[in-house]
């Protein structure tokens, strides 16, 4: 798939998953603090949520994040992931998921590798969600502020992290080149 087709299919995801649980666009962009014109242009595909809107709408949902992953392509293997079978999230903002675990397991842990351009963002407020995650980053540099901690951390290549569940946290790449980050939830 290409792009525009990887962003079509998670405005479809979304639209449906809303309608399978029964919320109104209004509904669901009240609940998520977006107006209804936003939820409709991205369930049209013309606009794209952030990190944290689309975990925003995961919750409201009661639906994990990862199930914004879940159209699989095709693979030889059901344990092996190869680079043009991954499922890829363009979100606003500059950054760019790509699924390299195999499954979204539940109860499990997934793999999933950030690219974040120069001056790439999660979003205006911060990510909340039910996953622990960490994450180890790859290339160039990755600033997360914590809620309740006044300091940010910059992480840079070779820099690990851990967040438990629950933990609303908002990060950015401030540098001038682009980040890789390798994220993994649980």
């Amino acid at each position: 798939m290409d792009k525009q087709e990887e962003i079509e299919g998670l405005a479809i995801l979304i639209r449906d998953l809303r309608k399978h649980k029964k919320v109104t666009l209004s509904d669901l962009a009240q609940k998520i603090g977006r107006s209804v014109g936003f939820l409709s242009q991205v369930e049209r595909g013309l606009s794209r949520p952030t990190v944290a809107d689309l975990t925003a709408i995961g919750e409201a949902l009661q639906t994990p994040t990862t199930y914004f992953y879940s159209v699989s392509k095709p693979r030889a293997l059901p344990w092996v992931t190869r680079p043009g079978e991954r499922r890829t999230l363009y979100y606003g903002g500059g950054i760019t998921d790509v699924l390299v675990s195999p499954t979204m397991s539940s109860g499990g842990f997934s793999m999933l590798e950030s690219l974040l351009e120069p001056g790439a963002t999660s979003g205006e407020r911060p990510v909340d969600d039910s996953d622990e995650q960490g994450g180890f980053v790859l290339e160039g540099e990755l600033t997360i502020w914590v809620d309740g901690e006044n300091d940010e951390v910059t992480l840079r290549a070779g820099d690990s992290f851990q967040l438990p569940s629950r933990c609303r946290f908002s990060y950015a790449n401030r540098s001038e080149q682009n980040a890789r980050v390798l994220w993994v939830f649980a």
